[in-house]
């Protein structure tokens, strides 16, 4: 997974995480007009481990998340559940937001 912590004064963080093999790449839904491009400048280009990714959720204002692991730990810290979850073709994407 890459993990990118976004630094918002004020505004709580925004922790990024998206699975590797989705960076750089624009994921479509034939169903729905969606398009998503999960670009390295915001979710970084660093490797964190399920370790690293936990700790900064744990931290985060705000997350985004991309892709099967990184929405599979949110589940299983109890921070959003499946059904909280859009797909976009067959790739999970969650945000979670804390007010």
């Amino acid at each position: 997974m890459f993990l990118k912590i976004h630094r918002s004064p004020n505004a709580g963080d925004v922790v990024a995480v998206c699975d590797r093999e989705l960076i750089n790449k624009t994921i479509s839904n034939d169903k729905v007009t969606v398009s998503v491009a999960v670009m390295e400048a915001f979710y970084g280009n660093v490797p964190a481990t399920e370790e690293e990714v936990r700790a900064a959720l744990k931290r985060a204002g705000n997350a985004n998340l991309m892709g099967e692991r990184a929405v599979s730990i949110a589940i299983s810290m109890g921070l959003l559940t499946r059904s909280e979850c859009i797909m976009i073709n067959a790739v999970p994407h969650a945000q979670i937001y804390q007010l």
